[in-house]
C-alpha cells in the first residue's frame, strides 16, 4: 500500500500482553495470501501476523506480484521469503511467483503453457479445486492480477473461493492497489464469486489507513519478538534473527506522516477481520463499477458484495501484539 499522507492524529496506547481472539471451536480458516511484499512494509506485518496465528489459519500458499513500486518480481519475492525465513515457515508453506504485467496484457496468454504470472495463477487454481469443509480465501493486498487471471483461466473456481481484498477508497476515487490493475478489479466486481473489499481512505479515519502506529510505538513493542533464527539478512542490509528486530528496521527507513507522525499498517488490518470480524463494521452493497477512475453505482445490480470500514485500531494493534508475543506458528494446510 502506497506511503498516505494524514489528515487527523491519534491519541497515545499502552501496549500490553491480553488474551488474543482465536477461533478454538470451529474449523481452521484456510488462506492463500496474494501480495506485493516488497512494496512498503505493511506487507511484512500482514505476513507475520498471518504466521504467528497457528490456531486461527491454516495457510495455503502466498503468491507475490509486482506493482508500482518494489521492484522486480524477484525482489517482491525475496522479501516475502525474509519473512517467512523469520518466521520459520519457508520451505514449510509454499512461495509462487505471479504477475509483473496487468490482467488485459497477459489475459490472451492463458491458453499457453507459461505466461507471465502461471506458476501463481496456476497454484491458486489448483489450491481453490482442493476439496475442503468451507470456501478457501483468497487474500490478495496488492494488484487483483493473479486473482483475476486464475478466475478467467478457471471459472468453476468461483464457487470454491471467496476473496477478500485490501483495497480501493470506495465511494471515493483513487488508490495504490486498485490503480495498478483497474481492469482486474472490474472483472472481478462483474464475477459471481463472493467479493469483499477491505477499504483504505487515507484522508479519513473509517479505513485501514487509520490502523497505524507511531515509532516510539514499534520501538517499544517490536524488539526480540517471534521465534529466533539463523541470520537473515534485511531488505536495507543488516542480519536479523527475529520478524520483531526486523520490523523496528524497516520503521528506521520509512515515511511517516500526520501529527503525532505515524505510519499505516493496512495489509494487517485486512488479516485482522478475516481473524475477528468484530474489528471492523461491514455492508453489503450491489456491485459498483469503476469508470473512467470514478465509482458509479449499480443499484439494480443483483451481484452484491462487502464493503469493510470503521475498524477498531487499538484492538487491531493489542491483538497483533499479542500474536507476537504469543506466537503459534502456522503450518500449510494438509
Amino acid at each position: 500500500m502506497k506511503s498516505i499522507i494524514y489528515l487527523f492524529s491519534i491519541s497515545s496506547l499502552v501496549f500490553f500482553s491480553t488474551c488474543s481472539t482465536q477461533i478454538s471451536d470451529k474449523a481452521k480458516i484456510a488462506v492463500l495470501m496474494d501480495t506485493d511484499a516488497n512494496n512498503e512494509l505493511d506487507d511484512q506485518h500482514a505476513l507475520a501476523y498471518l504466521f504467528f496465528n497457528g490456531n486461527t489459519f491454516d495457510v495455503a500458499g502466498i503468491t507475490v506480484n509486482t506493482t508500482f513500486n518494489g521492484g522486480t518480481i524477484d525482489e517482491q519475492y525475496n522479501e516475502a521469503r525474509r519473512v517467512m525465513q523469520l518466521c520459520t515457515v519457508f520451505g514449510e508453506i509454499p512461495l509462487l511467483k505471479g504477475a509483473n504485467g496487468s490482467f488485459t496484457e497477459i489475459r490472451p496468454m492463458l491458453n499457453q503453457n507459461q505466461f507471465d504470472g502461471s506458476d501463481a495463477v496456476n497454484f491458486i487454481i489448483e489450491q481453490a479445486n482442493k476439496t475442503r469443509k468451507e470456501k478457501l480465501v483468497l487474500l490478495p493486498v496488492g494488484k487483483l492480477t493473479n486473482i483475476a487471471l486464475a478466475l478467467e483461466k478457471d471459472s468453476s473456481i468461483a464457487d470454491k473461493v471467496k476473496i477478500v481484498w485490501l483495497g480501493s477508497n470506495y465511494p471515493e476515487p483513487g488508490e495504490y492497489n486498485q490503480d495498478n490493475d483497474t481492469a482486474a478489479m472490474n472483472y472481478i466486481l462483474s464475477k459471481e464469486v463472493p467479493f469483499e473489499m477491505v477499504t483504505v481512505r487515507g484522508s479519513q479515519n473509517t479505513g485501514t489507513a487509520f490502523v497505524r502506529v507511531t515509532w516510539d510505538e514499534i520501538s517499544n513493542m517490536m524488539p526480540g519478538l517471534g521465534p529466533v533464527t539463523e541470520p537473515v539478512e534485511g531488505r536495507h542490509g543488516g542480519t536479523f534473527t527475529t520478524f520483531g528486530n526486523y520490523s523496528v528496521n524497516l520503521f528506521e527507513h520509512c515515511d511517516y506522516y500526520g501529527n503525532p507522525p505515524t505510519r499505516s499498517l493496512f495489509d494487517m488490518a485486512a488479516v485482522a477481520i478475516l481473524k475477528n470480524p468484530a474489528f471492523a463494521a461491514s455492508k453489503t452493497i450491489p456491485a459498483p463499477v469503476l469508470i473512467d477512475g470514478s465509482w458509479v453505482e449499480q443499484p439494480e445490480n443483483k451481484r452484491m458484495i462487502t464493503i469493510w470500514e470503521n475498524f477498531d485500531r487499538d484492538a487491531i494493534i493489542k491483538d497483533f501484539q499479542e500474536s507476537m508475543v504469543n506466537y503459534v506458528i502456522s503450518h500449510k494446510e494438509k
